[in-house]
């Protein structure tokens, strides 16, 4: 597990999606919070809420190594709170050559369409994507218990993850 003496090795931005007001959607918001919680600041270590300004975010992806997505799953047929790592093939698959947005709806795999286009030739080589199931994107302030176990199991395979 990560410490304060732990070196990151890959420049690293961390980005969580999700809206903490429509319920286990904020799941994602949920784990980049708890991250910064546990992790010392460090320029190798970014970490950014994607709910509400994610073009302005984008920008600030320039120069690192390694992106880190959360986001919420909707209708995945698995149990709230099953958790996913998506590999790279599939996260290419994902990302639309011109998606069209709601400024506040941003979504991962549009995310890094305008990110790849902004970035250009230094848009970084490794992406890694991970997913938690949901069930409920109603309008909630608060996550189910399920949701939470599952943003905590995302926490530690990223604390381990990032001190390798």
């Amino acid at each position: 597990m990560i410490s304060n003496t732990t070196v990151v090795t890959k420049k690293t931005a961390v980005l969580g999606f999700g809206n903490p007001v429509r319920a286990d959607d904020g799941v994602g918001i949920y784990v980049v919070q708890e991250l910064e919680k546990m992790l010392p600041e460090s320029d190798q270590l970014s970490i950014f809420d994607m709910g509400t300004a994610a073009f302005e975010v984008l920008f600030k992806l320039k120069g690192h190594d390694r992106i880190v997505l959360v986001d919420a799953v909707i209708n995945s047929g698995e149990a709230v709170g099953t958790t996913f790592r998506l590999p790279a093939e599939a996260v290419e698959a994902e990302i639309e050559d011109d998606p069209l947005v709601f400024l506040h709806g941003l979504k991962w795999n549009q995310a890094l369409s305008y990110a790849r286009k902004m970035l250009g030739d230094e848009y970084p080589e490794e992406v890694i994507v991970y997913l938690i199931a949901i069930e409920s994107t109603r309008f909630n302030v608060g996550m189910s218990e399920e949701a939470k176990e599952g943003g905590d199991k995302i926490v530690k395979l990223l604390l381990d993850e990032l001190a390798d």
